[in-house]
């Protein structure tokens, strides 16, 4: 099948899964040609082959010929720019972490040949379609000893109010702060704020104290990196976010047997459950609004997020101190249930169908 694949490829969440489903895309035997999304196209995040990287150009390079109205579209994006399109068929696939769509949101999720969200969360709510994203199959277990003795928790993923980002790190403190038989370890960076920016937020966050048990890491620029971090900690923390498109940190962990604290909402309800995490049910929500991603009375992005107590918080962590030890094998078991492979083979079944 000829596809034009018109998606972000650098080392960002969606940039992730444009790499792994241009590499299905190949894998497969498919025609495809890469538009990509910007001029900011950066591969070398991933474990890319050298045949990859000969079929990736080669299809960059092959791009204005897939200018058509006979070949469809696969685009990875937001509903915000989706409107910006290649051809006459294109099959949307997005992402949606709030709860309250737009008149806009709606129109531009109707005028695609199909919209396609990567969870049931956001489907229902646009009456759309929902296919899964996939485990990377770059990650692995390592098999390597990290600490000893030392409980370790992660959080990766941007800083933001819709992660709770500063609210974890704050309650986990709380709790733990100095005490060295815990350990937590933060990848927090925003690559939207400005250096001074983000020194600035971590700072307010810890309350302007150092403690002898919280590492911030610098933003980890490969898929390797990422790999040894998700080896290295026992708890993830990722999956107590507000409002997520699938939160591939968080499954990620999973799927290599270390147990993540999720909180039981949105599209965390695709993959988590009590076997292979450790839930923790909403106590309300919050308005969506930060000042900075998302605005109040937009045309996009409206609504509220998730969030859990301080005492759902600390009972979550008395779990978590007792399986930190114990490796996760529901949660391993959810890297063949849900693979990349299957999130193309879905997608291009669309197509197939409608052409």
């Amino acid at each position: 099948m000829k596809i034009l694949l018109d998606a972000p490829f650098n080392s960002l969440s969606l940039g992730n899964v444009s790499y792994n489903v241009c590499r299905e895309l190949f894998e497969k035997g498919h025609d495809v040609a890469v538009w990509p999304t910007s001029n900011n196209v950066n591969i070398d995040a991933y474990n890319a082959t050298e045949e990859f990287k000969l079929k990736f150009k080669e299809a960059i390079d092959k791009r204005f010929d897939f200018l058509s109205k006979e070949i469809p579209v696969i685009k990875i994006w937001h509903l915000n720019g989706s409107e910006d399109r290649k051809n006459a068929k294109q099959y949307l696939y997005t992402f949606y972490e709030c709860n309250e769509p737009t008149d806009i949101e709606r129109r531009l999720c109707n005028s695609q040949e199909k919209t396609i969200f990567s969870s049931s969360f956001a489907a229902n709510q646009f009456d759309a379609e929902y296919i899964p994203l996939g485990f990377d199959k770059d990650f692995y277990k390592t098999n390597k000893t990290y600490l000893s003795n030392v409980t370790h928790f992660g959080l990766m993923g941007k800083f933001e109010k819709r992660k709770h980002t500063g609210k974890i790190i704050q309650q986990w403190i709380k709790k733990y702060g100095n005490n060295n038989k815990y350990q937590l370890t933060c990848c927090v960076n925003n690559p939207f704020f400005k250096d001074e920016e983000m020194s600035h937020i971590i700072n307010a966050t810890l309350n302007g104290e150092r403690y002898t048990n919280v590492n911030i890491l610098p933003y980890l620029k490969t898929n390797q990196e990422v790999n040894e971090l998700l080896n290295a900690i026992d708890i993830d923390l990722t999956g107590l976010s507000g409002g997520e498109g699938w939160n591939l940190p968080a499954f990620n962990a999973t799927c290599l047997g270390k147990w993540s604290v999720v909180l039981n909402a949105t599209s965390h309800k695709d993959w988590a459950n009590k076997d292979n995490a450790i839930l923790v049910e909403p106590d309300g929500e919050i308005s969506c609004e930060d000042g900075k991603f998302f605005q109040k009375g937009s045309m996009f992005n409206q609504g509220t997020f998730y969030t859990w107590s301080e005492e759902s918080f600390n009972k979550a962590m008395e779990e978590a101190e007792d399986k930190a030890r114990q490796t996760n094998t529901e949660g391993q078991k959810l890297a063949d249930k849900f693979t990349y492979s299957k999130t193309v083979d879905a997608i291009l079944a669309h197509i197939s169908k409608e052409n």
